[in-house]
């Protein structure tokens, strides 16, 4: 990726964690999951006309001209045949859902944000209409304005070059909705072609009133490849007007971000999530027995590991293991409150595993939805120890390994501390043999640092610095 791609990520992952992020999705966004874009929409209604809409520009008249013509059934009609089907959420939907941006607005009829946002185990609260911007869905993860309808009131979609025209009207409190969002938060804008009569008057309004003070937004958009076009002046009209557009966005600061393929948008994404994740370390382990150490030493060392973290920028959640949770709790806390982080809340995620459970089916099975909950809130995963008592025996803690194998299957990065043995040692023996499986484009400095986890300990302490080299180099790949 290039220099201005990376700036981007870095800069709007500091907006995703200040909560100042907002998406714009234009149709691009839902093409890939088989909706038809605005062209294909309209394509038998224009054939209704006797037109051909390959060579027509301004698709809004089309859509008046068929309305003047044969009334609005037949376009209503025409949306319900195409977009009322179920579809998929996209990959980009799913990555973009997983990220807690509570800002969507869009542009299209379907409702596979709404979908993806449900898929992961948030509560949309959708708005269309003027009436729904008066009320608050209880419990709300993330606010979804359709400024142009919703597939379920066709009737009431903005398609025509009436309903655009009247739209500054009809849907005042949308207008005024959507410019307080572009004022105060940063857009990144997928799928759009800023073709959008309704989104240039907002904009434009924004840039007189703030003039050289507005907020940066960012879009994306496929550069024009030569493959696409049947002569060389047909791909060099197109490359013209392209660099013209992107020229005449840095009017109202949006930043143009080209790329290659469609493929790298949702690379672009899967980056600023998988960075996002990997602020938030899941601290696994249980210990029983501490071998070779003291129960103070371990304890005070883990403190100090946990404070450690919160002081390099990481969030910690846990599910306060046996003989090691108080301790990662009490480091944690002490590093927020000395950092002046915020909120713990914000900063601790504490999860106890629920004891009182006495039917064993139903505890086992609360318990690996409760760890999956739990771990798919973060992006590395550290094992520490992890052994337990059983008949006055200490064995390893089948519990510690059930948290590696669901670390794996959500793809965090695993980080087990083979120096404090146990389980620990086992998944530090795992990864070790197979290394470049789990970090395959590892360098010759994190290899060794991985190495580092593994050697012997003479005290716990000396675990921090190793741990936090560690995590720091793979929150940089």
């Amino acid at each position: 990726m290039n220099w201005d791609i990376q700036q981007f990520i870095k800069r709007f992952l500091n907006e995703i964690e200040e909560d100042n992020a907002a998406i714009f999705a234009g149709a691009g966004l839902s093409s890939p999951a088989g909706y038809v874009n605005w062209k294909e929409l309209l394509r038998p209604l224009v054939d209704d006309l006797g037109l051909d809409i390959d060579r027509e520009q301004d698709l809004v008249s089309l859509a008046q001209y068929h309305h003047n013509e044969n009334g609005r059934h037949r376009i209503n009609q025409q949306l319900i045949d195409e977009l009322s089907q179920n579809k998929a959420p996209t990959e980009n939907h799913r990555i973009l859902a997983k990220l807690p941006i509570s800002t969507y607005w869009t542009t299209n009829y379907d409702r596979l944000i709404e979908e993806a946002l449900k898929d992961g185990g948030k509560i949309p609260d959708t708005k269309y209409t003027n009436n729904h911007l008066a009320t608050t869905k209880s419990r709300r993860d993330a606010v979804v304005y359709k400024m142009h309808g919703d597939i379920e009131h066709p009737d009431q979609a903005v398609l025509t070059k009436d309903d655009y025209e009247r739209y500054t009207i009809n849907f005042a409190p949308f207008v005024n909705a959507l410019s307080g969002d572009l004022v105060s938060k940063t857009f990144l804008f997928l799928g759009f072609s800023f073709t959008d009569p309704n989104l240039d008057y907002i904009l434009s309004r924004i840039r007189i009133y703030f003039k050289e003070h507005q907020r940066q937004h960012y879009c994306i958009f496929k550069d024009c490849d030569r493959d696409e076009y049947a002569s060389d002046a047909e791909y060099e009209h197109a490359k013209t007007k392209q660099q013209l557009a992107i020229g005449d966005l840095r009017r109202f600061n949006i930043k143009v971000l080209l790329v290659d393929q469609y493929a790298d948008i949702t690379a672009i994404l899967t980056q600023i999530e998988r960075a996002y994740s990997r602020r938030t370390v899941f601290i696994s382990g249980s210990a029983s027995d501490f071998g070779a150490w003291s129960q103070q030493d371990t304890e005070s060392a883990l403190a100090a590991l946990s404070g450690a973290l919160i002081d390099s920028g990481f969030k910690i959640a846990t599910g306060v293991g046996l003989g090691i949770g108080n301790a990662v709790i009490s480091g944690a806390i002490s590093g927020i409150y000395r950092n002046s982080r915020g909120h713990i809340e914000d900063n601790l995620i504490m999860r106890p595993f629920p004891q009182f459970i006495e039917d064993k089916k139903e505890r086992d099975l609360t318990w690996d939805r409760y760890r999956r909950d739990l771990i798919g809130k973060c992006g590395i995963a550290l094992f520490f120890m992890g052994n337990k008592q059983v008949n006055g025996n200490t064995v390893n803690a089948d519990g510690v390994r059930k948290e590696f194998d669901i670390a794996k299957e959500h793809g965090l990065a695993l980080v087990p501390v083979g120096g404090s043995e146990f389980v620990a040692r086992e998944l530090w023996e795992e990864i070790n043999g197979s290394f470049d499986m789990f970090y395959p484009s590892a360098s010759a400095e994190l290899k060794s640092a991985y190495q580092n986890l593994g050697a012997h300990f003479g005290s716990p302490s000396e675990c921090i610095s190793r741990v936090i080299e560690f995590l720091k180099l793979i929150s940089k790949e």
